[in-house]
């Protein structure tokens, strides 16, 4: 209403001046005396020599400067253009506000190369756990005095322990070191990929002469827990909720493509999630871990709305960060029962031709030197402890790694013959 208002001023004032210019040059010559000269209906009648009249020149030239409105509107779009004159991204927003706004953004924004996220879109990313995060709570675990254990963490035979300092983490008593391993490897197997979405976690032997323990000895000697076992503490985080899996990774989904229709009018939110669900189909590929979405696409034979419930094993933290917890059936246990899931396995990925830059060359290189068993192996034993009494990869289930990581190079390659503008 103010900005209506002071157009309609400006419009009078520029009226008011048009018409004091226009009595002024109709009645002043050029020396200063009043013209005097008759009119005819609907025209002017000029004396010959005299100067022609500009005022109907003049009315217009005032007519057309801008009013106040589109001066701001104006202002605004100059705000949003860059020195180079380009019209700026709707990523470029304020990202609280356009994380539940549908952006209608340029293909070249959101994907690059062909089949990569942009980087402009990479750099909105939420973190769910950062280096400098994950190092530090490593370090306190394996300090810091346990002085409960509740039920809690998946299978039974887990627990929720609780630090003397208030901090939680599940503790991982596996049926056999399979689960145990799957848990630990698959964590450095995403630290070896960059990938930041699982918890810290660490290693720990129960023994009753531990200072660590002894709060709770009787509670372990309960849980017939074997002394001397080897157990893994992961970073328990409060304030979690469930997640659905988006529609183009459903079954009756088309899968996630570089095109125009399965991109736009997608919120900022709904486009960051979907940048995290790519890393976590080729994680899950990798690791071969059959309970998240394999299990869901499984049960779809009995269950037609399992897909449209929350997907097992996996978190949201309130900004928005997936969270893949409970990766037990990872690696040495999924690779056990491959010819089991491996169908669902190659059915995801085949669904995926989207994928962040970080994780393409790291797939790259370890693919190049064909060493993904031997770099996992390296990562482990530099920062876990207790890497030699728990374990690695078998030589066949390292081969099976490096089989996985050639197949996902190759997929990569496809997707980009099929889209890259190249």
């Amino acid at each position: 209403m103010r900005a209506f208002a002071a157009n309609l001023l400006a419009l009078l004032f520029l009226c008011t001046c048009a018409s004091v210019l226009y009595v002024w040059t109709g009645l002043e010559d050029g020396t200063g005396r009043y013209r005097r000269g008759s009119r005819t209906h609907g025209a002017a009648s000029v004396p010959a020599g005299s100067p022609p009249d500009r005022s109907l020149k003049t009315f217009r030239a005032l007519l057309a400067v801008p009013p106040v409105l589109g001066i701001l509107n104006r202002s605004i779009a100059e705000k949003r253009t860059d020195t180079s004159g380009k019209r700026k991204s709707n990523l470029d927003l304020n990202k609280a506000t356009a994380i539940a706004t549908p952006l209608n953004p340029e293909p070249e924004e959101l994907v690059e190369d062909g089949v990569f996220w942009s980087d402009r879109l990479e750099a909105l990313l939420p973190q769910a756990f950062s280096e400098e995060h994950a190092r530090t709570w490593i370090e306190r675990a394996r300090v810091s005095e346990v002085v409960s254990l509740e039920p809690g963490c998946g299978r039974t035979s887990n627990r929720l322990a609780t630090f003397s300092d208030g901090s939680r983490a599940c503790v991982r008593y596996g049926i056999n070191e399979d689960q145990v391993q799957g848990e630990t490897l698959s964590y450095y197997l995403a630290s070896l990929l960059g990938m930041t979405s699982l918890p810290p976690i660490t290693l720990s032997q129960l023994s009753p002469d531990s200072l660590q323990w002894a709060a709770v000895r009787e509670g372990i000697g309960g849980l017939q827990w074997s002394w001397k076992a080897v157990v893994s503490l992961t970073e328990w985080v409060a304030n979690l909720t469930g997640v659905v899996t988006p529609a183009p990774l459903r079954q009756d989904g088309k899968g996630l493509h570089p095109v125009r229709e399965q991109l736009a009018n997608k919120t900022l939110g709904e486009l960051l999630e979907l940048v995290q669900w790519t890393d976590l189909i080729v994680f899950d590929y990798l690791t071969a871990n059959f309970d998240r979405l394999v299990s869901n696409l499984f049960s779809l034979q009995w269950d037609p709305r399992v897909m449209e419930r929350d997907t097992s094993n996996l978190q949201r933290t309130p900004d928005g960060a997936l969270v893949l917890i409970d990766n037990e059936a990872g690696l040495v246990h999924g690779y056990r029962v491959l010819q089991m899931w491996e169908r669902y396995h190659d059915e995801l990925l085949g669904s995926v031709c989207l994928f962040r830059k970080r994780t393409a060359r790291r797939v790259l290189q370890l693919h190049r030197l064909r060493d993904a068993p031997v770099r996992l192996r390296e990562l482990y034993r530099l920062h876990e402890p207790l890497a030699p009494e728990l374990g690695f990869l078998s030589e066949e289930h390292a081969a099976i790694l490096q089989t996985r990581m050639d197949r996902l190079h190759r997929h990569i390659l496809h997707c980009m013959e099929r889209y890259s503008r190249l």
